[in-house]
């Protein structure tokens, strides 16, 4: 017995694939150029029956994942997480009083997952800083001035007056000096 998503399956065979896609370019002479493989993505084909009361349910839930790209567990001899039911086909005979014949193509898929996150802060605004915030310092060597500051940095002389507090000819060497 085999299970995929809630239904149980008798299964007689399951065949599994994996393939890749190799680009070519022709070239003058030889074999065509490859420059890129790109993986796609593992197959499975189950052949069995649905066999019980419900295997007319069971077969339209199958139908229903199928149209509705419903992402499904495999579990047989083997097992497939994240896989798609890509087909659904069956048959009723003679030979299976309560049940039908069933065959499956499911294929694996990725689920790509982002580092994004929402964030929650339960409608309170945050006061906006009167600080400045990321002040520049500048270490002065022999012949600084705030007229050089200025002419570096973009800061009026009078901001830097204020900020630092030396008067203009004795900056002292090798001090920091708030540039911004």
């Amino acid at each position: 017995m085999a299970r995929l998503d809630k239904v149980q399956l008798l299964i007689e065979k399951e065949d599994d694939s994996g393939s890749v896609d190799a680009t070519s370019y022709p070239v003058e002479e030889g074999i065509p150029m490859s420059d890129h493989v790109e993986q796609k993505p593992d197959e499975f084909s189950l052949s069995g029956f649905l066999i019980g009361d419900s295997y007319k349910s069971d077969y339209e839930y199958l139908r229903k994942c199928m149209k509705e790209g419903t992402i499904v567990t495999y579990v047989g001899r083997n097992i497939a997480k994240n896989v798609i039911i890509t087909s659904v086909s069956g048959s009723m005979d003679a030979s299976i009083a309560n049940g039908r014949s069933v065959s499956i193509q499911l294929r694996q898929i990725r689920i790509a997952s982002t580092p994004w996150v929402k964030v929650k802060n339960g409608g309170k605004k945050k006061p906006v800083s009167s600080k400045p915030s990321g002040a520049v310092y500048h270490v002065t060597k022999k012949g600084d001035t705030y007229w050089g500051c200025w002419k570096k940095y973009g800061t009026s002389i009078n901001q830097l007056r204020k900020w630092n507090g030396y008067p203009d000819r004795r900056i002292p060497i090798g001090i920091k000096l708030r540039v911004k």
